[in-house]
């Protein structure tokens, strides 16, 4: 990508041109550094501009045409946020403070009763949005360390929330015929270098497909919900029983507010990935849901293999939605 002019004359007094979806992620990366990077003191915007080779001025114009607020203003109502949450996860009002660029606790109490009409001693409820103030455009922190657009560029992603269920009470199922094959089975190499997803690695027995087949969604929900990773967790039979029965909870309650919201165009940006990465809401389901899918008939075919005596059904969603009616 090109870079903008830095100096003076025509281009600098010319109409801003729209900004792209990519262009004000660079620009907000560059407003918004890394906690570490800024603890302890405010960052000049001269500072933030020469981070993306532009001069001040071009620099607060784009950030403003992009964003509707100025670099300064955005940055400060996002550590604001940033420094709720942290208050409401047990952070001291100084830690909170001084992760926030404020050079006096003093200070930060007097932004933060502004902003929350409370002090930073009464922090907000935890709770998935609650540290959110009003934004002109919709630019969020997102926890731990990211951000979230609400309904960027116009976007629209709606996934069927039939196929969720489906997808759910499919995968039980699974997971109920797998228990019945014992444990010497689940674990016997049939897929010899066999991947689904690249970053996932290597799914070569029944329980490392059932194993990534619930791994997904506990990794995407805590991605959404601003969570951290969850631990690695055994993938026995029972384990994956009681894993997606957790799981299962969680996946459905929050695509469930998300579509009475409306907010399957929203965008956030996961911390969870290296580096991090911006994502459509709606399409996390779908992309979910499409691996999953050939997860599970990877499943049955190997359960046909290594247990053929269970009877292992075709999991067709017409046959299950018969079932429900």
């Amino acid at each position: 990508m090109s870079h903008e002019p830095s100096t003076g004359g025509p281009a600098a007094s010319a109409p801003e041109r729209p900004v792209s979806p990519d262009r004000l992620r660079l620009l907000l990366d560059a407003v918004l550094p890394d906690a570490e990077e800024t603890a302890g003191g405010d960052v000049a915007v001269a500072d933030l501009a020469r981070r993306v080779h532009l001069s001040p001025h071009h620099f607060s114009r784009q950030v403003r045409a992009g964003a509707a607020e100025s670099p300064w203003e955005l940055r400060r109502r996002v550590q604001l946020e940033r420094a709720a949450w942290q208050l409401a996860h047990g952070a001291s009002v100084t830690e909170a403070a001084f992760a926030a660029g404020y050079d006096s606790v003093e200070g930060f109490a007097r932004s933060y009763r502004r902003a929350y009409d409370r002090r930073p001693s009464d922090p907000v409820p935890p709770g998935p949005a609650g540290f959110r103030l009003p934004a002109p455009n919709g630019l969020h922190f997102h926890p731990p360390s990211s951000m979230w657009w609400d309904g960027a560029a116009g976007r629209t992603a709606t996934p069927d929330l039939m196929m969720l269920e489906h997808d759910l009470a499919d995968t039980a199922r699974l997971l109920e015929y797998a228990a019945k094959a014992g444990a010497d089975a689940m674990e016997e190499v049939l897929l010899p270098r066999h991947v689904v997803l690249g970053w996932d690695g290597l799914e070569e027995s029944l329980a490392a497909v059932l194993d990534h087949q619930v791994w997904s969604k506990e990794v995407w929900a805590a991605s959404l919900l601003g969570e951290d990773v969850p631990p690695r967790r055994p993938r026995d039979a029972e384990t994956l029983q009681a894993r997606h029965l957790e799981v299962a909870v969680t996946w459905r309650s929050l695509w469930e507010e998300i579509a009475r919201e409306d907010r399957w165009g929203d965008v956030f940006v996961d911390a969870l990935c290296d580096p991090p990465e911006s994502f459509v809401v709606g399409s996390v389901l779908a992309h979910v849901l499409t691996y999953s899918a050939y997860r599970r008939q990877v499943a049955r075919q190997l359960l046909r293999r290594v247990a053929p005596e269970v009877a292992v059904d075709d999991g067709d969603p017409i046959l299950w939605w018969q079932e429900r009616a």
